[in-house]
């Protein structure tokens, strides 16, 4: 497919396949209306997620603890960077009755980084988790977490509440790592993968196509996954949220993403989400298995 390019605007017309349609449907409409009374946030709604209607009417929702202000600055990522306010120790139990109001069936939990905290936020991860389960004991959970900057003993805490799955993203590959994560490393988020596997927890990843990478390094990427017993992998496709991030390179097209998806189920993945619209968990009440 041919691409029309706006020179002046630095950026690549998306093409029909990214064009979604409006949330419908009973199950969603109830959600939307227990969200609007009570208040409630979920990152669905925060992060425009093109999937929330889907994800919502199958009883899935995401939420995002330990405040909006991220202490890293990723090159992708449109969630504010800076200093921290202070943890709000009353958070998990406000998650926890927002899983119960909304009558959600498997909750997914992300962050922002606090490497400003000794814990790194474990321990509110921790918490939060316990909490879901005491108030919604039939709710499952996945946990999209940070590498806590390598500090294993604060990998540990996430390891001692055992959420079904525990995700943590690579979003992209190695030689792209620097530029696209800054913080990050990429062998670190690999050893994050490898730990949790040992602990005994089923992992997840997911990467961001789009950003430069080639066909090889994608394959390589799945293949490093792989070699840590990665269970579950998301690809997507990776859109600019604002003109200071970084730009697409490539629209990935849905019959590359569908041939990717075959390459990593080949590869061992027990379960693979490939797709334009796929993000960290789309589908993930499907991952349980």
């Amino acid at each position: 497919m041919e691409l029309e390019v706006v020179e002046h605007k630095q950026r690549v017309v998306k093409p029909k396949w990214l064009r979604v349609k409006l949330p419908t449907g009973e199950d969603y409409k109830q959600v939307r209306k227990v969200v609007d009374e009570h208040k409630l946030h979920t990152i669905c709604e925060s992060g425009n997620c093109p999937n929330m209607g889907e994800c919502w009417g199958a009883g899935t929702a995401t939420f995002m603890i330990l405040g909006n202000i991220c202490t890293r600055s990723c090159g992708f990522c449109a969630v504010e960077t800076g200093r921290p306010g202070a943890v709000d120790f009353y958070e998990p139990g406000r998650v926890a009755r927002s899983v119960k109001l909304m009558g959600v069936k498997h909750c997914v939990i992300t962050s922002v980084d606090r490497d400003d905290l000794k814990d790194g936020g474990s321990e509110i991860w921790a918490q939060t988790v316990r909490a879901i389960r005491y108030q919604s004991p039939q709710t499952t959970l996945e946990t999209l977490i940070p590498d806590f900057m390598g500090k294993w003993e604060n990998l540990r805490n996430i390891i001692d509440v055992a959420p079904e799955i525990v995700s943590h993203n690579l979003e992209t590959v190695r030689r792209l790592t620097k530029q696209v994560r800054i913080q990050a490393k990429y062998d670190r988020s690999l050893e994050v993968l490898r730990r949790l596997k040992k602990g005994g927890i089923k992992t997840k990843s997911g990467v961001m196509l789009g950003l430069g990478e080639t066909e090889g390094e994608v394959v390589e990427t799945m293949e490093d996954l792989r070699s840590v017993e990665t269970d579950i992998l998301t690809l997507g496709q990776y859109l600019q949220p604002t003109r200071k991030h970084l730009p697409v390179s490539e629209f990935i097209t849905p019959e590359k993403f569908a041939e990717y998806k075959e390459i990593g189920l080949k590869l061992g993945f027990r379960y693979v989400e490939s797709g334009p619209l796929v993000r960290s968990s789309y589908h993930a009440e499907k991952h349980l298995f």
